[in-house]
């Protein structure tokens, strides 16, 4: 009995250890080690433990989140999963609540509900900011496996005669390997089809119905060219 209970107290000792360790386990290496590194995520500065810390002007590619609290979930690691919840919740316009999932072959976004600046990331498209509802896609093999949530986009007013005072809507899916976020204006006159790839590639769509000749012309002077009744932008890059 003396045996047995000097082997539970070194079995209970290494395991406060490896507790320890973990709880104290710094953010800033947890970043490579999860994979976040791999998907573009970059920060000014990363404190604290990995089970919660901080990230200031935290940016996945080329979408800045801003500075934001970062908690590791401990139980998707029993899946061979990381969610890394992301959370800046102040009462203010700029909320963020969501989680970056990273595991063997799948990597993706979860429940993201809140507002993320995109003002010039989307190349000459006059958007500038996108409003996320329980947004969630998730990648395997560079194939969009799931994607659900509805995504607002706010258009910068650069041209008058629009239909864009509520900006463009609509809900995300999967369109063969790519996510597809097909958005609308309140009337139906304006429509963008953005598709994003495993890889962080884009290609945006942009359709606006109109007779108007004037606007017609200003945006034609953006890049915008008559098609088919239309005036249509195609835009790609990386995000």
């Amino acid at each position: 009995m003396i045996f047995l209970r000097s082997s539970r107290g070194r079995i209970w000792a290494v395991v406060a250890v490896v507790v320890a360790l973990i709880a104290t386990f710094p953010l800033s290496i947890a970043f490579s080690l999860l994979g976040l590194k791999d998907m573009g995520a970059t920060a000014r500065s990363l404190r604290g433990p990995v089970w919660w810390g901080g990230a200031e002007e935290l940016a996945i590619g080329n979408v800045r989140l801003g500075t934001v609290n970062v908690f590791l979930d401990p139980f998707h690691l029993l899946i061979a999963q990381a969610q890394v919840e992301l959370i800046r919740v102040n009462g203010r316009p700029d909320d963020l609540l969501g989680a970056v999932v990273v595991g063997p072959g799948v990597r993706g976004l979860e429940r993201v509900t809140g507002s993320v600046p995109l003002a010039s990331t989307l190349g000459s498209l006059p958007i500038t900011r996108a409003q996320f509802e329980k947004f969630s896609v998730r990648f395997s093999g560079g194939r969009c496996i799931e994607a659900e949530g509805r995504v607002r986009a706010t258009v910068a007013p650069s041209f008058s005669g629009l239909d864009l005072a509520n900006g463009l809507s609509g809900d995300a899916r999967c369109d063969g390997e790519a996510l597809l976020i097909p958005l609308a204006s309140q009337s139906g006159q304006e429509r963008m089809d953005l598709r994003i790839r495993g890889s962080g590639t884009y290609e945006a769509l942009m359709r606006i119905r109109t007779n108007d000749p004037v606007l017609s012309g200003a945006l034609a002077t953006s890049g915008f060219q008559a098609v088919n009744g239309e005036q249509v932008l195609r835009i790609s890059g990386t995000l």
